[in-house]
């Protein structure tokens, strides 16, 4: 699923990460460390929202910076502030969105479900993660879990290949990140990359990789990338 060679990503004056090499193909992967130790810089590389500034990037046999159309049709991105993916008015209206015709860098449009197909997503989409009462609600007035479920809901009625998640519990009570992992587990036919500071979610992944001042420090079954980044905070 994924492969890097020698990646090396700057952020201003800052290397986020430096030299990475790894590759994996875990159908879930969690991705842990410390705050500015590289994970969030990590997924969004993979997601194509920054740049490799040296090295080899391959995700789902796309590289990101050549392959942007495609990438975004087949990678779904999940951030811990919901409110940053929300756009369109209403719930509906915001599910319905992200089915919106993608304008390629030629001015060409990729294929799209036609109008009734398309109502049939958002309405499944709605219904799978409880939306369907509240589909003409305003976007804004949901509460911080309604609002997560909302862009899941945006991110999986595109049938994604894969779905980046930054901290996506972050903000949440108990329950509703309960709610949302159980989403992103889901087996739907989709692969999830997770980056998260919540250690029994990353115990939950088939793999698991620990960054540590912009650079992979283990990666491996979750149980031993986990317990080496538990004994790293008692030092």
């Amino acid at each position: 699923m994924i492969r890097l060679q020698g990646v090396t990503v700057r952020l201003g004056d800052v290397e986020a990460l430096r030299d990475v090499t790894l590759a994996d193909d875990a159908r879930t992967l969690a991705v842990i460390g410390d705050n500015g130790s590289g994970k969030s810089t990590f997924a969004r590389l993979l997601a194509g929202l920054v740049p490799a500034a040296s090295g080899t990037v391959d995700v789902l046999g796309l590289d990101p910076a050549r392959n942007v159309d495609e990438l975004r049709r087949r990678v779904a991105v999940v951030l811990s502030n919901p409110d940053a993916q929300i756009v369109m008015p209403t719930v509906a209206e915001d599910v319905a969105f992200s089915l919106r015709p993608q304008r390629r860098a030629r001015g060409i449009r990729k294929a799209q479900p036609d109008a009734a197909a398309a109502a049939d997503r958002v309405a499944a989409a709605l219904d799978r993660f409880g939306l369907t009462k509240l589909a003409e609600r305003p976007s804004h007035d949901l509460s911080g879990g309604q609002k997560q479920l909302l862009a899941l809901a945006g991110a999986f009625v595109r049938r994604p290949d894969l779905v980046i998640a930054d901290e996506p519990t972050a903000y949440l009570d108990a329950r509703n990140a309960r709610r949302i992992a159980d989403h992103l587990f889901e087996d739907a036919g989709h692969r999830l990359v997770l980056a998260t500071h919540d250690l029994a979610l990353a115990r939950r992944c088939e793999a698991a990789v620990l960054f540590e001042r912009g650079r992979v420090r283990a990666i491996g079954e979750p149980g031993d990338v986990v317990a080496e980044y538990e004994a790293s905070l008692r030092c």
